[in-house]
């Protein structure tokens, strides 16, 4: 939910051209209607209702789920936000009563966005935030807390207690409280990291992911060496996964994915460990160094 909220930011915007401007020509000229409604509910500058970004759910169904089970004095709250910010439409003003076409008209148009602008790059998007997961879990491993937070972003510094952070809106506190934070490394987040504005709902820090992590030209020359399959299987077991998984990921058969983990693993690419009735598979500091 929230690579869709950053991404209706994007599209409206000029910044990452190198990045994004293929994208954003691509998707401005198949937007529906309810999608418009969507670019006025979260403007590029100022608030976006915290409501458009839950933090339950795992797929963009629970997502939209979750978003259209708002609680009624969650959308007024959020909505008054916006409306103090900008004139709110009809349309707008009924959600903000939890009225259940108005919902089910915001389900719709998030779905129709989502299949229409993201799915198509979807691979991307969750590869490249998968393989930063998977290096931020490394440096969790090798240097603790510390380290992870210290190397999150150029506008995150870590100076203990407190974490600094360059973000978009004036400056403020946020105190955890012995609440934990949820890290999202994010592919539409472009700049600087965002937060929710309400500090009632559980913190969640939003970042870039570092940009020399999406493969580009690089992945040519990898698949050149490796194979186009199995070039895309070291991209997607760096990020940790089952072979399950990685047969849905790469879309062929549990036989043929573990073969090519098995391949990975004996050219000293890939790491293999059983947890209990599951194989995990992630890559060795030599595939890490390759995909680099």
């Amino acid at each position: 939910m929230w690579e869709i909220l950053l991404s209706l930011h994007v599209l409206r915007q000029r910044d990452g051209a190198p990045v994004f401007g293929r994208w954003r020509k691509d998707v401005r000229g198949k937007l529906s209607e309810e999608a418009r409604w969507l670019m006025q509910l979260a403007p590029p500058v100022g608030y976006s209702p915290d409501f458009l970004t839950p933090t339950a759910g795992c797929d963009v169904d629970d997502g939209i789920h979750a978003v259209m089970s708002t609680p009624v004095h969650q959308l007024q709250l959020d909505l008054r936000q916006l409306g103090s910010e900008r004139r709110l439409d009809a349309r707008t003003h009924q959600l903000a009563s939890g009225d259940a076409a108005a919902l089910d008209s915001l389900g719709a148009a998030l779905r129709h966005y989502y299949e229409s602008a993201l799915a198509p790059v979807w691979d991307e998007v969750r590869g490249v935030c998968d393989a930063d997961r998977a290096v931020r879990a490394r440096q969790f491993l090798d240097g603790g807390c510390e380290q992870l937070l210290s190397s999150l972003h150029s506008t995150i510094t870590w100076q203990a207690p407190v974490l600094h952070v360059g973000y978009r809106f004036p400056e403020r506190d946020v105190h955890l409280g012995g609440q934990g934070l949820v890290l999202v490394p994010s592919y539409f987040c472009w700049g600087r990291p965002i937060m929710l504005r309400d500090a009632e709902r559980p913190p969640v820090l939003v970042y870039p992911i570092e940009r020399d992590l999406v493969v580009g030209a690089g992945a040519r020359s990898l698949e050149a060496l490796l194979g186009r399959t199995r070039a895309a299987a070291l991209e997607v077991i760096a990020g940790g996964c089952t072979t399950t998984e990685l047969a849905r990921r790469l879309n062929i058969s549990p036989a043929s994915a573990s073969a090519h983990a098995t391949v990975l693993r004996e050219a000293g690419l890939a790491v293999t460990q059983r947890h209990r009735n599951t194989v995990l598979h992630t890559a060795s500091r030599l595939g890490f160094e390759l995909l680099a």
